[in-house]
């Protein structure tokens, strides 16, 4: 009892003292270089020291007023959930645990970042009132989150709703600096030992990821431990780094042939997948286990190998479903994707990930929602061609999977989820480097407002991007501050250019990043320049993978399946052809989409225009005609008629008539076609699978 107080003191002369510089980052940092065997490279920011501006911001205030300011006024499960009351829900436990703690953690943690990004006072009220109940739950005698029952947590389900939770309170903490939150934190995780699955289990890649889930508290105890100093947390870190089933788990996965068919031990529910994924890598911090990233790294690869839809998400008909047209995926693989690259980006270091997160969130982001961000749906897929036919809806979660509503599926944790995406990508854009600089990994139009080593800084991001190729990054500093800033150069990109105060920059990027060490001054400007290209990629549809939980779905039933196709990027962009629609779940009924694309793969030299129109900043509010890039492609009218066990051409096109298309950033449709039919004369000159 007395070292609880003693740690609760520090907790509060710690805030106390680091509240003057406001630099949370930097003891955070100084914590890792001290105690992490393997220190990360980036740290971000605190949430509210960012803050999007133009298109970005208008997305972010259409979330606030849209799903994620009122998801509890449409499900009680938003309403009720942490009250520690029953609820009626699918999914629901005793006096309200199961199913209905994890969907209400992720709107709580979406919105409770989103209202403090943007300052909402109706949001911030909103979000606090439920997220005070779990503290002071804690703080008044609860071993865990679940405070009213603490049993639940004996289940394993609880045990990952339980992670949520935590990561919910670590946003709200990072956003208030409330030592009352840190001390509920530092109660619950000081206490806590984090489960892994036993060594029979770690044995499969399925088994292993699905025990792994209640694992996930690895990152919010991680995040606690580096902002208390708390010892008891070290310890608990370090036991399960180096306990034997992770080392198990990681050669399990190491072992994974992306050549070879899915088997049974591997079906891989895909939330399960991208949740599992940065366990090990976080968890290496602590043991000093190098595996645990190589594993990460290898098992993403495997999946991706496999399953990666033009959008940046592997397919995922709840378990991980192979490559094409009509496969879906699961809105909640979104902002859960976007977390865990997230977590690889800050401990590598390496831009491959912040690209990642991107494709992510400019394309699959704004598919599975309306445009006014009022209503959303459970699946999307690359090609959406007529509501509830095609595609079908997938027999899990029921005949609403495709239909956009404001809670979109019965089963609601997409609904909890979807909330994360935007403020997410917004917290991760801006990091402090380990060698106390900034590194700008993602981005988009915003505002950072930051204090380090004793200056005041605020920093203005100027662009259109990722609709533009130019961003103007202005410092303004009540004092000259001398440090390293990291610019991430997008893979995409072969020849950029970087002006500070008119003056190019040359060096080759170290994983991704050109690093500029200087003594910046209050005006200084720093230019870059992405320049964009247009390029088509060939592949084949694949099929669902042969096991149990595919067995009753029909379209499984064809192991043929080498449907030919291509898709069109343009940057970070993915473009589709629009279908017109009427609302997001009634397409014109006059709308065309038989068309085959007739470019070979490859960057694309000729056959393609690019058009571009004065930016609005209502982001993809803008109309079909009205998208800010819009690119015009030669392609093949033919007479195709898809069905669902044929979503694509068997063989390339032959023949037919020549039309002219024209193409959107996918995020714009609400039906579309992104993976083509391709011609027989593209196919034959493309470089193809």
């Amino acid at each position: 009892m007395k070292n609880k107080f003693i740690i609760g003191l520090l907790i509060l002369l710690y805030v106390h003292a680091f509240g003057w510089s406001r630099d949370f980052t930097a003891r955070k940092i100084s914590v890792y270089q001290s105690q992490a065997i393997i220190s990360p490279q980036f740290v971000p920011l605190e949430i509210g020291e960012i803050r999007p501006e133009g298109w970005l911001r208008d997305w972010a205030e259409f979330a606030a007023k849209g799903v994620t300011g009122h998801l509890d006024e449409y499900e009680d499960v938003f309403r009720l959930a942490w009250k520690g009351v029953p609820i009626k829900a699918p999914g629901v436990g005793p006096e309200g645990t199961g199913w209905p703690l994890e969907q209400c953690s992720y709107w709580l943690d979406g919105a409770v970042k989103l209202a403090y990004i943007l300052n909402d006072s109706a949001l911030i009220h909103k979000t606090s009132e439920r997220l005070d109940r779990v503290v002071n739950g804690v703080l008044g005698g609860a071993d865990n989150f679940i405070y009213w029952k603490p049993d639940a947590i004996n289940t394993e389900f609880n045990v990952w709703a339980h992670s949520l939770m935590g990561r919910s309170l670590v946003s709200y903490y990072q956003a208030t600096h409330d030592p009352k939150i840190l001390k509920a934190l530092d109660k619950v995780y000081s206490g806590l030992t984090l489960r892994l699955p036993n060594e029979h289990q770690s044995e499969s890649v399925s088994q292993s990821m699905e025990h792994m889930r209640a694992s996930t508290n690895v990152d919010a105890m991680s995040e606690t431990y580096v902002m208390t100093g708390d010892t008891a947390i070290l310890r608990h870190l370090k036991e399960f780094g180096n306990n034997r089933s992770m080392t198990i788990s990681e050669k399990t996965w190491l072992e994974s042939d992306p050549q070879k068919p899915v088997s049974e031990d591997q079906s891989v529910h895909g939330v399960t997948y991208y949740e599992a994924i940065k366990v090990p890598a976080i968890a290496s911090m602590w043991s000093g286990d190098k595996n645990g990233m190589t594993a990460a790294e290898h098992i993403l690869k495997w999946g991706e190998r496999l399953n990666l839809l033009p959008f940046g998400v592997c397919s995922s008909e709840e378990y991980l479903a192979g490559k094409g047209a009509f496969r879906n995926t699961e809105t909640c693989n979104v902002p859960t994707s976007m977390w865990s690259l997230s977590w690889l980006l800050r401990l590598s270091g390496t831009s491959t990930w912040a690209d990642k997160i991107e494709q992510i969130f400019f394309n699959a982001g704004p598919a599975p929602v309306t445009r006014d961000f009022k209503m959303l749906c459970y699946y999307q897929s690359p090609n959406r061609l007529d509501a509830g036919k095609l595609p079908t809806n997938p027999h899990i979660s029921g005949p609403a999977g495709l239909v956009f509503t404001p809670y979109g599926a019965p089963t609601l944790c997409c609904a909890g989820n979807v909330n994360n995406t935007i403020p997410d990508y917004i917290q991760n854009m801006c990091m402090e480097s380990m060698d106390g600089g900034l590194a700008f990994t993602l981005y988009g139009p915003c505002r950072i407002e930051k204090s380090m080593k004793g200056r005041k800084l605020s920093i203005q991001c100027r662009t259109e991007y990722p609709f533009d190729d130019k961003i103007s990054i202005l410092i303004g500093s009540n004092g000259a501050i001398s440090m390293p800033v990291y610019l991430r150069i997008p893979n995409w990109c072969s020849r950029y250019s970087v002006k500070v105060n008119g003056k190019a920059v040359k060096g080759k990027p170290e994983a991704g990043f050109v690093e500029i060490f200087r003594t910046w001054k209050n005006r200084d400007r720093i230019d870059l320049v992405f320049p964009m290209k247009v390029k088509v990629t060939a592949g084949k549809e694949t099929p669902y993978p042969n096991v149990k939980y595919f067995a009753s779905t029909k379209q499984a039933s064809d192991r043929t399946v080498q449907n030919p196709f291509e898709c069109v990027t343009y940057g970070p962009l993915l473009y589709a052809l629009p279908i017109r629609d009427i609302n997001a779940n009634k397409k014109d009924p006059e709308a065309k989409y038989n068309y085959a694309l007739d470019i070979p793969s490859g960057i694309a030299k000729t056959g393609i225009k690019i058009v571009k129109t004065p930016m609005k900043n209502k982001i993809w509010d803008w109309g079909l005609e009205a998208a800010p890039v819009k690119l015009v492609v030669r392609a093949k009218e033919f007479n195709w008629n898809p069905t669902e066990m044929q979503p694509l051409p068997e063989k390339s096109v032959k023949g037919a008539q020549t039309v002219s298309l024209q193409l959107v950033p996918y995020g714009c449709t609400k039906f579309r076609v992104s993976m083509f039919p391709v011609t027989e004369r593209a196919w034959m000159n493309s470089d193809n699978e």
